[in-house]
């Protein structure tokens, strides 16, 4: 939902006032009205025998979008979608989004079948105020990812205005994403406003107690962010896969689990930092084991100094959930990105989902609640959960890069607002 600003209201648990951590221009900013405005969008969701499977990115960006076509803007969407590494690809054509937007959403779009040249020139100048149409895939230009200034400089001429909506592609130094601001008055849109607000406020102004919950399958993907938050937080909860290297580095046999041996050092030194801090660093005391990760495979409660060779981890056992359930319970702010577990598969999926619904209680409660996009996200929706969190991250990877404290490419490239 969102007002009449186009801007999201507060969900549950939610800070009614964020403090604005955001320095750039906005949609608000400026003058749209029969401008042709070109709007970088994240619509890279899944699709599954040519149907949107999962809306989330596309409704985010709706507030924006909506905005723009009340302002009386020509509104031309540009997004990515998979990997096609810079070639035509038809599964990763944007028809079914397009399909999506007109049938299921009720907003006439017209989907164009390039993304520059001749024909998009002349679909975008004959565009009305309020008109919307959506290039194609992105991604099927080389330049796109190389940022290459003269596919930048082709993709701008079509427009007055940039707009810079997608904040789980903010990372990247792209064409689209941070090229075409050499050439076009360029700023945000609500939603990436609101994921660096967020974001931001969730580090510099935390009620404590704080807690951190980090899953998934990699320390690496999380070195940084970690680093952050033993700087922040009251304590940091464990599980996934990167679990492993941690006990590891603590002495455990873990078996076949999955360990990033070249993290071993890293993970003896965020453990005595956090020693240092008086930070509380919670590791699984038990695990769900199995010799294979299929719904067929055998499965049991193991401790962790006592898995055999052969079987890994693939899951955090119920000893553990006891201990993070009241853990959670006095938290006021809770961030989480990354699964317990291997949640895809019922044997696997008890850690996550009452991890889950252990965040979604505090946030009754009044906690505020940040999750950082990627499997926490689907993680939520498999389980029904995520209107009860009060802010899901739309982006992974960038929603990472702003917590560690790194600047994002897409982000710097648009305009300062006058102070």
């Amino acid at each position: 939902m969102a007002d009449e600003r186009g801007v999201p209201e507060p969900r549950a648990g939610e800070k009614e006032e964020l403090k604005s951590m955001f320095t750039k221009k906005t949609v608000r900013d400026i003058d749209v009205k029969g401008k042709r405005v070109l709007v970088r969008v994240d619509f890279n969701v899944p699709i599954t025998d040519g149907e949107v499977e999962d809306d989330t990115r596309i409704c985010s960006a709706l507030p924006t979008i909506q905005y723009l076509k009340e302002e009386g803007a020509k509104i031309v969407l540009v997004t990515h979608l998979g990997r096609p590494k810079g070639e035509v690809v038809d599964e990763f054509r944007l028809d079914p989004v397009a399909h999506y937007l007109n049938e299921k959403l009720g907003i006439p779009v017209k989907k164009l079948n390039r993304s520059v040249n001749g024909e998009v020139s002349e679909a975008v100048d004959s565009m009305s105020p309020g008109d919307i149409v959506l290039l194609e895939n992105i991604r099927f230009y080389p330049g796109e990812s190389k940022n290459d200034p003269e596919f930048a400089s082709k993709l701008a001429s079509i427009a007055d205005i940039y707009v810079s909506d997608a904040f789980g592609t903010s990372h990247r130094a792209h064409a689209s994403v941070v090229g075409v601001t050499d050439y076009l008055p360029s700023v945000a849109g609500f939603l990436l406003e609101s994921e660096i607000d967020h974001l931001e406020n969730l580090m510099k102004f935390p009620k404590h107690p704080f807690f951190a919950v980090l899953g998934g399958n990699k320390i690496s993907d999380k070195i940084g962010v970690i680093d952050k938050l033993i700087d922040n937080v009251d304590g940091i909860l464990t599980g996934g896969g990167m679990c492993f290297t941690f006990l590891k580095a603590k002495g455990l046999s873990v078996g076949n689990s999955l360990v990033e041996e070249e993290q071993l050092d890293m993970a003896r030194g965020i453990l005595k930092k956090a020693r240092e801090k008086g930070v509380s660093f919670y590791l699984p005391s038990d695990v769900i084991i199995a010799e294979e990760i299929s719904k067929e495979a055998t499965s049991k409660v193991a401790t962790v100094d006592n898995i055999p060779d052969g079987w890994m981890g693939l899951d955090i056992g119920p000893q553990t959930i006891d201990i993070y359930q009241p853990v959670l319970a006095r938290a006021k702010t809770i961030f989480w990105n990354g699964p317990m577990g291997v949640f895809e598969i019922e044997a696997f999926s008890q850690g996550t989902l009452r991890v889950a619904e252990a965040i979604a209680e505090q946030t009754r409660k009044g906690a505020l609640s940040i999750v950082g996009g990627g499997d926490s996200d689907a993680a939520l929706k498999r389980f029904g959960l995520e209107d009860k969190i009060s802010f899901v991250s739309t982006g992974g990877g960038a929603s990472m890069k702003v917590l560690e404290g790194a600047d994002l490419p897409g982000v710097m490239a648009l305009e300062d607002k006058e102070l």
